[in-house]
């Protein structure tokens, strides 16, 4: 009995309807298809307090967010770009991750983390990719082998609201399909029966 993965995505603007975190819901949506249960925090759930490492006090949202992050079998991270690099406030949502450190399975170690950049042109999306890469890295967590970039200066979105880019929806189904994978593959070990060795 395979236990159904739990994938938890976090990015978008502290204002919510951006186009990170539409993509952040339809790579969500992507793997609900195919099995997981989701949480999303995005919007005011990611507006939090500058993390203060020196502070042991946390708000309710931090804690909520934190304890999502403990039960991920995997991430998807979506940031816009700002000023070619991850947007503050995502940053300052991952920098919370610090107080995983004590965990059994700290930061984001053994769970695929799938990634986003938005941005108004291709540099700036590049740039802040190779930034979620480094902080990912930094986490302990596996970046998928494929990561969405986008041109929001592009149309991205039909008038329904939907992913209309079909090489748009090619990286998300691939990239969603990666951390499904990875999650389906960490689920089965935690519940597998453990080996008996020979005497």
């Amino acid at each position: 009995m395979t236990k159904q993965p739990h994938i938890v995505g976090l990015g978008g603007n502290a204002t919510p309807g951006g186009s990170a975190e539409r993509l952040l819901r339809d790579a969500l949506a992507r793997c609900e298809a195919e099995g997981a249960t989701t949480a999303l925090f995005a919007g005011e759930a990611i507006d939090l307090p500058m993390y203060a490492p020196h502070r042991s006090e946390r708000c309710a949202k931090a804690q909520s967010l934190m304890e999502a992050l403990r039960t991920a079998d995997g991430i998807i991270v979506a940031s816009p770009a700002y000023h070619g690099t991850v947007s503050g406030v995502v940053k300052n949502a991952l920098d919370y991750a610090q107080d995983l450190v004590a965990d059994a399975q700290p930061y984001f170690d053994g769970r695929a983390v799938g990634l986003i950049a938005v941005a108004g042109g291709w540099q700036a999306a590049g740039s802040t990719l190779a930034t979620l890469r480094s902080i990912t890295h930094a986490l302990r967590g596996w970046p998928t082998p494929m990561a969405v970039t986008a041109n929001s200066s592009q149309p991205l979105f039909g008038p329904d609201g939907l992913v209309a880019d079909p090489g748009m929806e090619t990286q998300l189904q691939i990239m969603a399909g990666q951390v499904m994978t990875f999650a389906r593959m960490k689920a089965a070990y935690e519940v597998a029966e453990p080996v008996a060795l020979p005497a």
